[in-house]
């Protein structure tokens, strides 16, 4: 009990003995009615009064004191928390629990930018929740957390949805909304000059927040910046060992397979150079490869074998070897099969076809170019004549194709040393593919020209191939006939010749180019075609541009008939054009009966063919009247021949 003053009522001594004491405010606030009552007189009651305020303030003052002792102690044991180690999950619910602990409030949670700029999303949270949760998107150009970034200070509301300070979006007040939240405080994470995220402390009742839980909360976001950092940097830290560590399993097993694909390499070069061929070889290289092995030759023909492939026909390969020489590199099925191209330089000498006995791993494609490195040799060797003999096929054709840069002699003679004779008709066909089968088709059309004892070559991003004969056409459509279901997919093929020099090889070749533009502009890519056979067209493509090939060719006979027997067809066909088509007409232009330009134009039609008249036709018909004409004047206006 306080003692009293020095009559019946408490003085000034008493407020001190209750603040001895730590009685509670109201207590000394109670003190001058006492007095009052007790009968004190006005000066002690003034002195009372004024001791009481002195108390209040003085217990205030040591409340406030042991609310910071408490909050200091409370941050100290976030602090220990936050410094046992965690990765970036762990620290993250740490902060939220002891945020919300720490301030006594309903719920707490971390918001960081997302990838998008403009968005933030919550990362993890603490409390009762509804529609807090983490992934949970945000814009981050509105409410509290972007005030907080903004002046890279705490913000905060006691009512936020009633709060017009702030700037508000529909999506953050339909959650403040759904959650029932009405104080909030928004602070500020960072490590550095910027901050990185906002620490949010809700309260689903109205709140003033006190200075001292303002500074708490700040501080609270400092420590928490703080830790956020060290725990990314550990992440990043043991993110990076595991890689190392990776990286070393890693770097062990590649040694491990190089010094593996060293030795084969060593023992499959050194079975090439020996004298057991290519069975051999295949045998040895069936080991490394553990599996079924196939050499074909760049025909197709199988040259040899070590095991047994399903299905063991070559046929039913023939889309994984195609694939291989497009790619230019080992290529495998989704049925396990491996193709693996034979090359030297440009040349393509054959394919390997693997069936393994086991799963395959990373080294079985290194492996694979290493055996094919192997078998280039041995087709290369000496044992294997028709490899070298091959690739002087395509250097020859690669030469003419470069234009007369050479003499025709020189070419003549190396063509006959390889079997091939120039000097008779032989025709030039270019093949185009559409997409990406320029590799696969170069493989495809070797057995063709070797079968026909031509030449071929891949050159500017197309095939082309020397055959003999004299119609470009048939063979630009047997190249197609046989290219197109192997290919599978389009291919666009010209032809031009025939030729029979050395000389007219390059000129034939630029033809055909322009034929395969042509043939692209009038959208007839997917086909077949040679000069010769697009007519008035073909005229204009062509090098020499005969024209005088073309016209015997249209209505040769027309004119040979005139000529001989002195008659007027060439005449009446042209009147007959000139008015439209109309044997009425053409008979009073040309002064005869119409029975007599009916006549005549029925020996057109027995000298030239029954459909003259057909459209297509008749535009050539038409156009090599003109030039014959035009020609016939010319050579009766100008002067007289040498000679």
């Amino acid at each position: 009990m306080a003692q009293q003053g020095s009559g019946d009522w408490p003085d000034a001594l008493t407020v001190l003995t209750l603040l001895a004491e730590e009685a509670p405010p109201a207590r000394i606030t109670a003190l001058p009615a006492e007095a009052r009552r007790g009968g004190a007189g006005e000066a002690e009651l003034t002195v009372l009064e004024q001791a009481t305020r002195l108390g209040l303030d003085v217990h205030a003052q040591r409340r406030e004191r042991q609310q910071r002792e408490a909050g200091l102690s409370a941050l100290l044991d976030t602090a220990r928390d936050l410094v046992v180690p965690h990765d970036l999950n762990g620290i993250l619910k740490v902060i939220t629990r002891r945020s919300r602990l720490l301030l006594g409030a309903d719920m707490a949670y971390v918001s960081f930018p997302g990838p998008e700029d403009g968005v933030f999303h919550i990362r993890a949270s603490d409390g009762h929740t509804s529609a807090l949760n983490v992934g949970l998107r945000l814009a981050g150009d509105a409410g509290l957390g972007h005030a907080a970034l903004a002046s890279h200070a705490p913000a905060w509301t006691p009512d936020y949805l009633g709060d017009s300070r702030f700037n508000h979006s529909a999506a953050i007040d339909t959650v403040v909304r759904v959650e029932g939240l009405r104080a909030i405080m928004a602070v500020p994470l960072s490590h550095g000059p910027r901050p990185f995220g906002a620490l949010y402390i809700a309260d689903r009742n109205v709140r003033h927040y006190t200075r001292e839980e303002i500074s708490t909360a700040s501080s609270l976001g400092e420590l928490a910046g703080l830790a956020i950092e060290r725990a990314r940097l550990l992440d990043e830290a043991r993110s990076a060992m595991e890689s190392l560590y990776e990286e070393k399993s890693r770097v062990a097993e590649a040694l491990g397979v190089l010094r593996e694909h060293r030795r084969a390499h060593g023992e499959l070069v050194e079975q090439a150079l020996s004298d057991t061929g290519l069975s051999g070889l295949v045998t040895a290289a069936g080991r490394f490869l553990r599996g079924a092995l196939r050499i074909h030759a760049a025909d197709g023909t199988v040259l040899a074998a070590a095991g047994r492939i399903p299905g063991d026909e070559p046929a039913e390969t023939g889309p994984a070897v195609m694939e291989a020489h497009s790619a230019r590199r080992p290529v495998r099925t989704p049925d396990g099969l491996w193709a693996a191209p034979v090359t030297a330089g440009r040349e393509v000498l054959g394919t390997l076809v693997l069936w393994p006995e086991q799963p395959s791993d990373e080294g079985t494609e290194e492996l694979l170019r290493l055996v094919a490195q192997a078998v280039a040799v041995q087709l290369l060797g000496a044992g294997n004549p028709s490899a070298a003999q091959g690739r002087a096929h395509d250097e020859l054709l690669e030469d003419l194709l470069a234009g007369p840069q050479r003499p025709p002699q020189q070419l003549v003679e190396r063509a006959r040393r390889l079997g091939v004779d120039l000097t008779t008709p032989h025709v030039v066909v270019v093949a185009r593919p559409e997409a990406r089968g320029h590799g696969r088709a170069v493989a495809l059309v070797s057995g063709m020209a070797q079968r026909s004892n031509g030449l071929r070559a891949g050159h500017g991003g197309n095939v082309v191939l020397l055959l003999p004969g004299g119609d470009p056409g048939a063979a630009a459509r047997a190249v197609l006939d046989e290219l197109t279901p192997l290919l599978g997919e389009p291919v666009t093929v010209a032809g031009a010749g025939p030729v029979t020099d050395v000389a007219s090889v390059y000129h034939s070749h630029q033809e055909a180019l322009r034929c395969l533009d042509a043939m692209t502009v009038l959208g007839t890519a997917g086909r077949s075609a040679s000069t010769r056979e697009l007519g008035f067209l073909g005229v204009l493509l062509a090098d020499n541009r005969d024209v005088r090939a073309f016209v015997d060719s249209v209505i040769g006979p027309v004119l040979d008939y005139d000529r001989q027997r002195g008659t007027e067809l060439g005449r009446t066909l042209d009147v007959y054009f000139e008015t439209g088509g109309s044997p009425t007409r053409a008979a009073q232009r040309l002064h005869v009966h119409p029975n007599t330009v009916a006549r005549r134009l029925e020996r057109v039609g027995e000298l030239i063919g029954a459909g003259w008249q057909d459209p297509g036709q008749a535009l050539e018909v038409q156009l090599a009247l003109r030039l014959s004409r035009i020609r016939d004047v010319l050579l009766d206006d100008g002067p007289p021949p040498p000679g």
